[in-house]
Protein backbone atom coordinates (compact mmCIF):
# COMPACT_ATOMS: atom_id res chain seq x y z
CA UNK A 1 0.00 0.00 0.00
CA UNK A 2 3.05 2.66 0.81
CA UNK A 3 4.55 1.62 -2.74
CA UNK A 4 1.29 2.60 -4.37
CA UNK A 5 0.54 5.34 -1.98
CA UNK A 6 3.87 6.94 -3.42
CA UNK A 7 2.87 6.40 -6.75
CA UNK A 8 -0.13 8.19 -6.65
CA UNK A 9 1.96 11.24 -4.95
CA UNK A 10 4.69 11.04 -7.38
CA UNK A 11 2.03 11.21 -10.12
CA UNK A 12 0.03 14.01 -8.82
CA UNK A 13 3.21 15.69 -8.44
CA UNK A 14 4.73 14.73 -12.09
CA UNK A 15 1.48 15.55 -13.68
CA UNK A 16 1.54 18.74 -12.28
CA UNK A 17 5.11 19.47 -13.55
CA UNK A 18 4.38 18.62 -16.88
CA UNK A 19 0.83 20.11 -17.31
CA UNK A 20 1.22 22.97 -14.67
CA UNK A 21 -2.35 22.17 -13.62
CA UNK A 22 -3.35 22.57 -10.13
CA UNK A 23 -4.28 19.72 -8.21
CA UNK A 24 -5.96 20.07 -4.44
CA UNK A 25 -3.92 16.98 -3.49
CA UNK A 26 -0.45 18.51 -5.05
CA UNK A 27 0.47 19.71 -1.64
CA UNK A 28 0.42 16.27 0.23
CA UNK A 29 1.86 14.75 -2.43
CA UNK A 30 4.55 17.09 -2.52
CA UNK A 31 5.27 16.17 1.38
CA UNK A 32 5.28 12.66 0.83
CA UNK A 33 7.48 12.68 -1.91
CA UNK A 34 9.72 15.43 -0.17
CA UNK A 35 10.39 12.60 2.85
CA UNK A 36 10.81 9.81 -0.02
CA UNK A 37 13.68 11.98 -1.46
CA UNK A 38 15.97 12.16 1.50
CA UNK A 39 16.22 8.30 1.01
CA UNK A 40 16.20 8.39 -2.87
CA UNK A 41 20.05 7.01 -4.32
CA UNK A 42 21.02 9.41 -7.04
CA UNK A 43 20.71 7.56 -10.55
CA UNK A 44 21.51 8.52 -13.90
CA UNK A 45 18.18 7.33 -16.21
CA UNK A 46 18.29 6.59 -19.98
CA UNK A 47 17.15 9.34 -22.47
CA UNK A 48 14.71 5.88 -22.90
CA UNK A 49 13.51 5.85 -19.47
CA UNK A 50 12.57 10.34 -19.17
CA UNK A 51 10.91 9.49 -22.51
CA UNK A 52 8.82 6.72 -21.02
CA UNK A 53 8.85 8.39 -17.79
CA UNK A 54 7.45 11.71 -19.85
CA UNK A 55 4.78 9.81 -21.91
CA UNK A 56 3.19 7.81 -18.66
CA UNK A 57 3.38 11.18 -16.85
CA UNK A 58 1.10 12.40 -19.52
CA UNK A 59 -1.35 10.04 -19.24
CA UNK A 60 -1.37 10.15 -15.27
CA UNK A 61 -1.77 13.83 -15.70
CA UNK A 62 -5.03 13.17 -17.34
CA UNK A 63 -6.19 10.18 -14.88
CA UNK A 64 -5.16 12.27 -12.10
CA UNK A 65 -7.15 14.81 -12.89
CA UNK A 66 -10.24 12.66 -13.54
CA UNK A 67 -9.65 10.98 -9.41
CA UNK A 68 -8.91 13.79 -8.28
CA UNK A 69 -12.80 15.25 -9.69
CA UNK A 70 -14.02 12.37 -8.03
CA UNK A 71 -11.99 11.49 -4.85
CA UNK A 72 -13.63 15.19 -4.05
CA UNK A 73 -16.62 14.50 -4.89
CA UNK A 74 -16.73 10.96 -2.61
CA UNK A 75 -18.64 11.20 0.55
CA UNK A 76 -16.73 9.38 3.07
CA UNK A 77 -13.45 8.08 4.01
CA UNK A 78 -14.20 4.78 2.82
CA UNK A 79 -15.93 5.71 -0.48
CA UNK A 80 -12.71 8.32 -0.85
CA UNK A 81 -10.30 5.32 -0.01
CA UNK A 82 -11.88 3.24 -3.38
CA UNK A 83 -11.32 5.77 -5.42
CA UNK A 84 -7.85 6.34 -4.33
CA UNK A 85 -7.06 2.48 -4.32
CA UNK A 86 -8.84 2.61 -8.38
CA UNK A 87 -6.43 5.54 -9.09
CA UNK A 88 -3.38 3.54 -7.57
CA UNK A 89 -4.41 0.67 -9.76
CA UNK A 90 -4.95 2.64 -13.17
CA UNK A 91 -1.80 4.80 -12.40
CA UNK A 92 0.25 1.30 -12.12
CA UNK A 93 -1.35 0.38 -14.86
CA UNK A 94 0.00 2.95 -17.00
CA UNK A 95 3.23 3.15 -15.77
CA UNK A 96 3.97 -0.68 -16.35
CA UNK A 97 2.71 -0.16 -20.41
CA UNK A 98 5.09 2.64 -20.66
CA UNK A 99 7.90 0.12 -19.55
CA UNK A 100 9.12 1.61 -16.72
CA UNK A 101 8.57 -0.16 -13.63
CA UNK A 102 7.17 1.58 -10.55
CA UNK A 103 10.37 2.04 -8.72
CA UNK A 104 12.01 3.57 -11.60
CA UNK A 105 8.69 6.05 -12.54
CA UNK A 106 8.67 6.75 -8.33
CA UNK A 107 12.94 7.85 -8.56
CA UNK A 108 12.62 9.63 -11.97
CA UNK A 109 9.91 11.59 -10.44
CA UNK A 110 11.99 11.85 -6.94
CA UNK A 111 15.18 13.39 -8.97
CA UNK A 112 13.41 15.67 -11.57
CA UNK A 113 12.51 17.52 -8.18
CA UNK A 114 16.54 17.71 -7.08
CA UNK A 115 17.62 18.56 -10.64
CA UNK A 116 15.65 22.06 -12.22
CA UNK A 117 17.90 20.45 -15.74
CA UNK A 118 16.69 16.95 -15.67
CA UNK A 119 13.14 18.29 -15.20
CA UNK A 120 14.24 20.77 -18.19
CA UNK A 121 14.99 17.71 -20.40
CA UNK A 122 11.68 15.43 -19.39
CA UNK A 123 9.17 18.46 -19.95
CA UNK A 124 11.26 19.07 -23.49
CA UNK A 125 10.45 14.77 -24.10
CA UNK A 126 7.00 15.65 -22.70
CA UNK A 127 5.99 18.40 -25.62
CA UNK A 128 7.78 16.77 -28.52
Amino acid sequence: MKRMTALFSAALLSAGLLTATAHAQEDSAANATGQAQATAPAQDFSDAQLQQFADASQEIAVLSQDYTERLQAAEGEEAQQEVRMEANEEMVNVVEDSGLDVDTFNAIGQAIQQNPELMKRVQEMAQS
